[in-house]
């Protein structure tokens, strides 16, 4: 299964505050774990919300909603993508991670077979191929 690591916002991620040298020397140790037993897909820190945008949809209506966001803790300041076995597994995993506070959300992403009938093969196809196209544009 594959799962999507959410690590949250504080303060100081919206603040722009930058790791420490040694910080980011523990991450790039538990990253290298992760890629050496075949879990890490993909994960990258996020620039604080100020720099972001939101585009909020009403009916026909779409309008853009320039960062920062209230609620720091609500934001996410990173993420990882994970192949595990399951979410015990990711859970393991996680609690390895060199974070010291905060909080960090684990979320399945829903795979083909999870759709049913309704991802019928010609739509699957059609999902095949884009994948295989955004794969080969990385």
């Amino acid at each position: 299964m594959r799962v999507m690591v959410l690590v949250k916002g504080n303060d100081e991620t919206e603040a722009g505050q930058l790791p420490t040298e040694g910080e980011l020397a523990e991450m790039t140790a538990f990253n290298e774990e992760l890629v050496r037993a075949g879990v890490m897909l993909a994960g990258e820190g996020l620039q604080p919300s100020s720099k972001g945008v939101r585009v909020r949809f009403e009916g026909d209506r779409k309008s853009v909603i320039d960062g920062p966001f209230a609620e720091s803790k609500e934001l996410v300041a990173g993420y990882w993508l994970w192949q595990v076995r399951s979410l015990d597994e990711a859970i393991e995993w996680l609690k390895r991670a060199p974070f010291r506070e905060g909080e960090v959300e684990i979320r399945p992403i829903f795979e083909a077979n999870d759709f049913g009938d309704a991802l019928t093969p010609e739509l699957r196809e059609r999902e095949q191929r884009l994948r295989d196209a955004a794969t080969s544009r990385a």
